[in-house]
């Protein structure tokens, strides 16, 4: 007979469930009441625009009827570990007659006019096409599949494999969102102590600034594979302890070998990214691979900079949980935030500005697509040994505000976007921008290099920017890009005072507006390997470069 997990273990695992509810870990009921309702609305609007469109197409009335159509959760919502405030991934299921066309086109333009439906935009051009949007104050990203079926039954089975052998590719990686979902959750052992530990691994990902798929850091699909595959080699532990054994799996594995739960069958001749073939970025990446067919990697953007620093965190995590297990530390320390604006001599700033909030909002996804290659290139230069980049992207103070000058604020900061109802103009009769967007990488540079030079990287990366704004035509009055190379004593120039001094560092700016904390907040940490950089006299201020698109 197996003996159960011991008291300890137990008393431990309630102490974690605990200690992250200051941070927004857990939803209230309203707003889980908020997510059914919004999830019930949209089902029914693609249900009704599915109707539509076939008899646009000429189909007769009792078969547009019968079309049907899903909306099917994935990711953390599906798995149910989505903390306040998150967004919800959804698959949008159509017939073959519905094409990816009508999803971009006439779905669009009636979201557009819905009335609870703001910030809408269309990715239609990513490597997984997307419209995102916030429908009643929830945050959606919708993805679409255009099944070969002339029908779509709520009572369809997504995992059939049948039934991506004739979808084209970029339906096939919409779907296959979808089904690793449902595929994770099979495999675990015990979904309770699943969803328990991967919901600790997401708060620890996100404070310690390596959760962000686009920028080439882990994201909810990775971590919850990782900690599916956890689960199964420890299929007894309670997540108190399966958060430590996350960690002493990641800190002992020999990348690049393969993470994955199981191994999959091909079943058509589609391409898909083939594991023992395909080794672009073989010895950079965490390759973490879904667990089913066709496989692919979810760290597709991982750098050898954002490989580094996921696994330094990996073993400082690791040290903090033995300690927490042997009651010398609390699980708040794990949670703890870094002092990422004091732990480097030197700072890529990278500002992008806008002429109105709209298109500061689709901008910011543009410009986000692009500083993945811009770390990999960094990476490629010879003076520079890491590009650590923070993957919170800050707004600034309106730049009107501030003579033109962008200047960071703390996540959560109201930012005025009615100031300038009426486009402004210089003395050239050009459009003036006022809301900008920031981000920031910290540079190490190798021993014996004195001195940085990025002008030929930060020239690529604004290339690509302005090529694919162009190309895109997503933003109606262009962007302008701005770089910056400087040394920490010049960043209150670029961060406001709150920021600079760590006031971001609580657990959740939403819960602190509304008093939510009953216990003291968590101090922050540095990286001990960081921590014994000193600041230098700073530097004349130099702009490297500035762009526009018209």
């Amino acid at each position: 007979m197996v003996a159960g997990p011991s008291l300890v273990a137990q008393d431990q695992t309630e102490e974690l469930k605990q200690c992250m509810i200051p941070y927004g870990a857990y939803e209230s009921k309203s707003e889980a009441n908020r997510r059914v309702e919004v999830l019930g609305a949209l089902h029914l609007l693609v249900q009704q625009w599915i109707k539509e469109q076939s008899l646009k197409k000429g189909l007769p009335a009792y078969v547009a009827h019968s079309a049907g159509g899903l909306i099917c959760p994935f990711g953390s919502y599906r798995l149910r570990v989505h903390p306040r405030f998150a967004k919800i991934d959804l698959l949008c299921v159509a017939p073959r007659h519905i094409q990816r066309s009508d999803f971009f086109t006439s779905l669009y333009e009636l979201l557009k006019g819905h009335p609870q439906v703001t910030e809408l935009r269309a990715l239609e051009n990513a490597y997984v096409p997307v419209i995102k949007m916030t429908f009643n104050q929830i945050r959606i990203n919708l993805l679409f599949a255009s099944l070969d079926l002339p029908k779509v039954p709520v009572s369809l089975n997504l995992r059939d494999d049948t039934l991506i052998k004739n979808m084209d590719y970029k339906c096939v990686r919409s779907v296959n969102s979808y089904r690793a979902t449902e595929e994770i959750l099979r495999l675990v052992p015990n979904v309770s102590h699943f969803r328990g530990t991967l919901r600790a691994v997401k708060l620890w990902a996100k404070r310690r600034g390596v959760f962000s798929n686009t920028l080439g850091f882990l994201d909810d699909v990775s971590l919850a594979m990782l900690v599916a595959y956890t689960c199964q080699l420890y299929p007894d532990s309670l997540p108190s302890t399966l958060v430590h054994k996350f960690f002493c799996v990641l800190a002992q594995w020999k990348w690049p070998q393969l993470a994955r739960q199981k191994h999959s069958k091909a079943i058509t001749m589609f391409p898909f990214w083939d594991s023992a073939v395909d080794v672009s970025h073989f010895f950079e990446s965490m390759r973490i691979v879904t667990p089913l067919y066709p496989e692919h990697t979810s760290t597709f953007n991982m750098s050898k900079s954002t490989r580094t620093i996921v696994m330094e965190e990996i073993k400082i995590g690791l040290t903090a949980t033995v300690d927490i297990l042997l009651n010398k530390r609390g699980w708040a320390d794990l949670f703890e935030s870094t002092e990422f604006f004091s732990q480097y001599k030197y700072y890529l700033v990278l500002m992008a500005s806008f002429v109105s909030p709209e298109d500061q909002l689709q901008g910011r996804e543009l410009v986000e697509s692009k500083i993945p290659n811009l770390i990999q290139s960094l990476d490629g230069n010879s003076q520079i040994s890491l590009a650590h980049l923070n993957p919170e992207c800050y707004k600034s103070v309106p730049l009107d505000t501030n003579d033109g000058q962008p200047l960071a604020l703390p996540l959560g900061a109201s930012v005025p976007t009615d100031r300038s109802p009426e486009l402004q103009e210089d003395e050239n009769g050009e459009i003036i921008a006022n809301y900008s967007s920031m981000w920031f990488i910290g540079i190490v540079l190798e021993k014996g290099n004195p001195k940085v030079e990025v002008k030929f990287e930060t020239r690529i990366f604004r290339k690509a920017v302005n090529s694919e704004a162009e190309t895109s035509n997503v933003l109606r009055e262009g962007i302008l890009i701005e770089t910056e190379l400087v040394e920490r004593g010049q960043l209150y120039q670029y961060v406001s005072s709150p920021l600079l001094l760590g006031e971001l560092t609580s657990p959740s700016t939403e819960c602190q507006k509304n008093n939510l904390f009953k216990s003291p907040l968590p101090h922050k940490t540095k990286r001990p390997a960081e921590s014994s950089i000193h600041a230098e006299t700073p530097i004349k201020k130099q702009k490297y470069c500035t762009s526009n698109v018209s």
